[in-house]
C-alpha cells in the first residue's frame, strides 16, 4: 500500500525590497528572485503586491500598453481594483476577491491600471501576479481571457469551522476550479481561522509552494511562515500541514513542471532563441495587434 509521504520544506524567504512595476503595482519578487524559472517551473514569475496605501488620484497608476507572448499571466486581487485592456478584445474590471487569467500565448498586447473610481479615493492595494508557462505545443495558440469573479469561485468549506478553500484552479477533494489550464495545476486560496489546523497534498513531483498572504502560520508543525514570506517544498513526499497562529490566508500553487527548455527575455518566454528573436520582430512588425495606451 502506498504511504503519503510528508513533504519537506526546502526553503523559507523572505520578501526582498520592494520595487515598481510602472506606477501602480509596488512588489516583491519571489521568482525568479527566490528560485529559477526551471526549479519553479510551470510557475515561471510571481511578483507579489503586499498592502500598500496609494493616495487618490485622478490619474490612475498602473502599466502602460506592453506585449506578453508565449505564458499566461494571472492576477489575483486581494485588495483594490484593477482595470486590464488587451489587443485581443479582453478587459475589465477585477476587484477584491477576482481573479484575471490572461492567456498571451501567440501574443496580446496589454495595460493594468487601478480603476478609475477607486483611484479617485485611493486606499490599501494588495495582489499577486503569476506568470504560469505553457508547453511548446500551447505557446502559439490564440490569446484568450477568463475573468473569474468571486462569486464563481469553487469554495469547500473545511471540517471543524476551521475555514474554507477557495479553488481558483486545479481540484481539491473532488472540487474543480474555475480556471482552465493548458498544465495540470492547482491554484488555492487556504482561508484559516485562528487555531486552524488542514492537510493538504499534491503529487511529489508537482512544484509546490505558499505564499503567505495574511496572517502567520506553521507549517509541517515546526517551521514558522509569516505573513509576506514564500515557502518552497522539496519533492520529496506529498502532503504538509497548515496550522493558522492566527486568521490567516494562504496562496497555495503546486503544478506539474512541463520539463521544457525555457527561453525568456522581458515580456517573452518560449523554447529557444530564435523563438525569442521571432517573437521581438513580430512584436516590432505590429503583428500583436493594436491597443491604445
Amino acid at each position: 500500500m502506498k504511504t503519503n509521504k510528508e513533504r519537506s520544506i526546502e526553503k523559507v524567504t523572505r520578501p526582498a525590497a520592494p520595487h515598481f512595476v510602472g506606477d501602480g503595482f509596488r512588489v516583491h519578487n519571489f521568482i525568479p528572485g527566490t528560485s529559477t524559472m526551471q526549479r519553479m517551473d510551470p510557475f515561471i514569475m510571481l511578483d507579489y503586491n503586499s498592502k500598500y496605501n496609494f493616495p487618490a488620484t485622478d490619474k490612475p497608476k498602473g502599466v502602460g500598453v506592453h506585449p506578453h507572448r508565449g505564458f499566461e499571466t494571472v492576477t489575483i486581487a486581494y485588495k483594490g481594483r484593477v482595470e486590464h485592456n488587451d489587443s485581443s478584445g479582453g478587459g475589465g474590471i477585477i476587484g477584491e476577491g477576482d481573479v484575471q487569467w490572461m492567456t498571451a500565448a501567440s501574443g496580446v498586447l496589454h495595460k493594468e491600471f487601478h480603476e478609475t473610481e477607486w483611484s479617485k479615493n485611493g486606499g490599501e492595494f494588495q495582489m499577486v501576479q503569476l506568470w504560469v508557462n505553457l508547453p511548446a505545443k500551447d505557446k502559439m495558440s490564440p490569446p484568450k481571457y477568463q475573468a473569474i469573479s468571486n462569486s464563481e469561485i469553487t469554495k469547500v468549506t473545511l471540517p471543524d469551522n476551521a475555514g474554507e478553500v477557495e479553488v481558483i484552479a486545479g481540484d481539491y477533494q473532488g472540487h474543480k476550479g474555475a480556471a482552465s489550464t493548458f498544465s495540470p495545476l492547482n491554484m488555492f486560496n487556504l482561508k484559516l481561522k485562528k487555531g486552524a489546523k488542514t492537510q493538504l497534498s499534491f503529487p511529489a513531483t508537482y512544484t509546490t509552494a505558499l505564499l503567505m498572504v495574511e496572517g502567520d502560520a506553521k507549517v509541517n508543525g515546526s517551521t514558522n511562515a509569516p505573513q509576506d514570506y514564500f515557502v518552497m517544498f522539496s519533492n520529496d513526499g506529498e502532503s504538509f500541514t497548515v496550522e493558522a497562529l492566527n486568521d490567516a490566508v494562504v496562496l497555495v500553487l503546486s503544478g506539474e513542471p512541463i520539463n521544457e527548455p525555457i527561453a525568456a527575455h522581458g515580456p517573452f518566454v518560449m523554447n529557444t532563441q530564435e523563438e525569442l528573436l521571432e517573437a521581438f520582430q513580430d512584436y516590432n512588425t505590429g503583428k500583436f495587434g493594436y491597443l491604445e495606451d
